[in-house]
């Protein structure tokens, strides 16, 4: 059993940055891959950034070259610096632990989420 715990989130202005941090709880942290995931008004859950135990990481397009994933095994913590932050980036942020993939569907735990909003 692992329990997510977000911190971080908030309002911004767009060009703006903000890091976002996933606490996990449970002794098999390091067996599963890390995810971010967000919703925003309206839309369907859309995948973010995953990171594996090893190392690998994927992007969504849509972030990539802004937000870094990166997670720190000894604090059981994985995080996500978002830069040139846009008003569409604005959502609720998820964190999750499973399989490393960019489909919700491959996860097996979920964090409640935390709302970062980027004005104009």
């Amino acid at each position: 059993q692992v329990q997510l715990v977000e911190s971080g989130g908030g309002l911004v202005q767009a060009g703006g940055s903000l890091r976002l941090s996933c606490a996990a709880s449970g002794h098999t942290f390091s067996s599963y891959a890390m995810g971010w995931f967000r919703r925003s008004p309206g839309k369907e859950r859309e995948f973010v950034a995953a990171i594996s135990w090893s190392g690998v990481i994927y992007y969504a397009d849509s972030v990539k070259g802004r937000f870094t994933i990166s997670r720190d095994s000894a604090k059981n913590t994985v995080y996500l610096q978002m830069n040139s932050l846009k008003p569409e980036d604005t959502a609720v942020y998820s964190c999750a632990a499973g399989g490393l993939s960019n489909n919700e569907r491959a996860m097996d735990y979920w964090g409640k989420g935390t709302l970062v909003t980027v004005s104009s």
